[in-house]
């Protein structure tokens, strides 16, 4: 289940524009943003762009939220996630050909708010909320599809989401960590 913020083509226009900066970056080339983009590209939205080579993960970094406008964004990340993932090394033109782009456009983030721990395996759905755990200086993000890519319930994902976020995998039961949701819509090449 995706969230509708935009349309097929809007978003379709977003990955080529996501590709074309990438592709212009690596050859050392300006990019042109297009003159006539539509006007929800100017919105503040979250996004993150995923870059994957052969179905593996080569790159994946975004702003979970809405820190500036949507094109901007994109623009910075998809440069982010070629080349400055600290997982990978950076992306380097003969890979760019055999990479596919996906973009998650996102929902604002919210706080979830349960009396009781037990509450969240009720309050959260895999598939269609996206993760962000906080807990002192420890934060980590899993979007909406990771839990179905690798087949996790929801107590699994939860438990990745704090690995992820460099804490004990029971951290989210903690009364001191907060959990706040989010969708995205997926656009995928």
């Amino acid at each position: 289940m995706q969230c509708g913020l935009l349309t097929e083509k809007e978003g379709n226009l977003l990955l080529k524009i996501a590709r074309d900066n990438i592709c212009c970056y690596l050859e050392n080339k300006d990019y042109q943003i297009p003159e006539d983009i539509p006007s929800i590209f100017r919105e503040k939205l979250g996004v993150f762009v995923t870059l994957n080579i052969n179905n593996n993960l080569r790159g994946c970094i975004g702003y979970p939220e809405p820190y500036k406008p949507l094109i901007d964004a994109v623009l910075d990340v998809s440069i982010a996630a070629a080349v400055n993932d600290p997982r990978f090394m950076p992306l380097i033109l003969d890979e760019f050909q055999n990479i596919t782009i996906e973009i998650s456009v996102l929902t604002k983030p919210t706080k979830v708010i349960v009396k009781d721990y037990n509450e969240y395996l009720d309050k959260l759905e895999v598939g269609v909320d996206g993760l962000i755990i906080e807990s002192d200086y420890n934060r980590g993000l899993l979007l909406p599809q990771v839990p179905i890519e690798q087949n996790w319930d929801i107590e699994e994902f939860l438990e990745n989401l704090c690995y992820k976020a460099g804490l004990a995998s029971d951290a989210w039961m903690s009364a001191t960590t907060d959990i706040f949701k989010f969708q995205a819509q997926i656009f995928q090449e």
